[in-house]
């Protein structure tokens, strides 16, 4: 199942749940069950911010449903719920590049954890920082940051100081993605005894995060 496919599924499950007391007008504040409308409503609205990217007409819609008061506001957010997932089945949302990008990237990282097992560290390490320069890049396109200068393409390093200067990310995000760069060079220029396996090991799992938390 693609991560897509398991957001779809979280969406569908909540819109499901939450039909009855749409569709009855029933309401009840009492306890806090799974399945308390109250509860619900919030489950909906994580799942929306989960799913859309943060400036897009479904959370904005979100956050013009969180003004109203109950049972209004499931009804609303409910409706937004139902035009993201209808808009995800059907590929119209931007957000579903995410999705693929990360798909993919998982892929690669999987590849690069298969090599790093058989003790290709180098070969892991060049795979696992190659991923991370592509998710850079996609980073600056999500971001409207140029790629290019003087139609020549960006180096990597420039592109990872353009997104701190953009507010993408921070200083210490930006030094990560320096020291996990360098080290990727070092594997793909030959110097392998500049670095061992417990680096490269820490290199996967920190793309790996970086790549979640700064989805492109």
């Amino acid at each position: 199942m693609t991560n897509l496919d398991k957001v779809i599924d979280q969406l569908n499950f909540l819109i499901d749940a939450s039909g009855n007391y749409v569709q009855n007008d029933t309401w009840s504040l009492l306890g806090r069950a799974a399945d308390d409308p109250v509860v619900l409503c919030n489950r909906l609205e994580a799942a929306v911010e989960r799913a859309a990217r943060p400036n897009s007409t479904y959370v904005k819609q979100l956050d013009d449903a969180r003004r109203r008061a109950q049972p209004h506001r499931l009804r609303v957010v409910r409706n937004v719920a139902l035009g993201l997932r209808d808009d995800l089945v059907a590929g119209w949302v931007e957000s579903v590049v995410e999705l693929v990008h990360a798909d993919t990237y998982r892929d690669y990282l999987e590849m690069a954890e298969g090599l790093l097992s058989k003790n290709y560290k180098d070969a892991a390490a060049v795979i696992a920082g190659t991923s991370l320069e592509v998710h850079v890049r996609a980073l600056c396109v999500k971001n409207n940051v140029p790629t290019t200068v003087a139609g020549r393409p960006k180096k990597a390093d420039t592109m990872n100081t353009d997104l701190k200067r953009a507010s993408v990310y921070d200083g210490l995000q930006q030094k990560e993605v320096t020291a996990w760069m360098d080290l990727r060079n070092k594997a793909a220029h030959g110097n392998y005894g500049d670095y061992d396996r417990d680096q490269v090991r820490r290199l996967i799992d920190g793309v790996e995060n970086f790549m979640r938390k700064f989805p492109a």
